[in-house]
């Protein structure tokens, strides 16, 4: 089996070239991938097959070739992933599989099509305008946190710390407890607090997520896209640019009227032949 082996701020997946749908894929392969220990390492898979070919893509087939079939590391599904998709364009162009233009590239997702274009060394995604939708509480250890449901395609809750709590102290070891009748398909948790001003943006946020099915990561998209969102509203503004860093880096956010543009290096680090029967599932 054919991978390459990719990463976004340090969101970093298992890219697996599927173009006409014939792979295996299961629950277990997808666990025994992205074990760090007996796999090859990863926050999820990447699964690059055409759209036509995949039952969740055909819908989208006459406006996106390529369809992002994306795996959480635990073997369940995500409806999107920022970083991701990000990585998958990467993937596409080195591969050429899609001819680089000055246009947008169009992606077929779970939650829908996707546009992306190239900016020098950094890939940008067009996805939905994140949802601002009630406040829903988040418990760590002994400590309880309000924070907003927000809806970027796959569920978001950001809880903004107290300014006496460090966010780099926190335990994210263990998920965070949140209302299952909130979030009857889980939810990924951003814990941010403010960043200094950073040129050219209206707003700078330091963030840590855990995501969903995958545990603390090191960077997530559409929670960079949530917390942005939050942070505009926050400062009485519907639109904007903010900058938002990740233990794994910077990313850039920019929501406008109608859509949200997710910024930020996405780089391939390596190809080679898997021994599936070596994996464990």
């Amino acid at each position: 089996m054919e991978f390459s082996k990719g990463h976004g701020t340090g969101n970093d997946f298992v890219i697996l070239p599927d173009p006409d749908g014939t792979l295996d894929l299961t629950p277990g392969l997808v666990a025994a991938l992205c074990d760090r220990r007996r796999g090859l390492g990863g926050d999820g898979v990447l699964r690059v097959v055409r759209a036509a070919k995949h039952p969740d893509g055909v819908a989208l087939a006459g406006e996106a070739e390529w369809f992002m079939d994306y795996w959480n590391s635990d073997g369940s599904f995500a409806e999107m992933c920022g970083n991701g998709a990000r990585v998958f364009v990467r993937y596409l162009l080195e591969r050429s599989l899609v001819a680089p233009s000055g246009g947008t590239l169009p992606i077929a997702t779970r939650a829908g099509l996707v546009r992306a274009r190239v900016e020098g060394a950094d890939v940008a995604v067009e996805m939905r305008r994140p949802r601002l939708r009630d406040v829903a509480t988040a418990r760590l250890g002994g400590l309880t946190l309000t924070g907003a449901a927000v809806d970027v395609g796959n569920p978001h809750l950001v809880c903004a710390l107290p300014a006496a709590l460090d966010l780099a102290a926190l335990d994210l070891t263990r998920a965070p407890e949140v209302d299952a009748a909130t979030f009857p398909a889980g939810v990924n948790v951003e814990f941010t607090t403010p960043g200094e001003p950073v040129d050219g943006t209206d707003g700078h946020v330091l963030m840590r997520v855990h995501e969903r099915g995958s545990a603390e990561t090191l960077s997530c998209g559409t929670g960079a896209c949530a917390v942005a969102a939050v942070a505009l509203r926050d400062m009485g503004r519907e639109n904007g640019v903010v900058a938002v860093d990740v233990p794994g880096g910077r990313l850039t956010v920019t929501v406008t009227a109608d859509s949200c543009w997710l910024a930020g290096p996405a780089v391939l680090v390596a190809t080679g032949t898997l021994t599936r029967a070596a994996l464990r599932p």
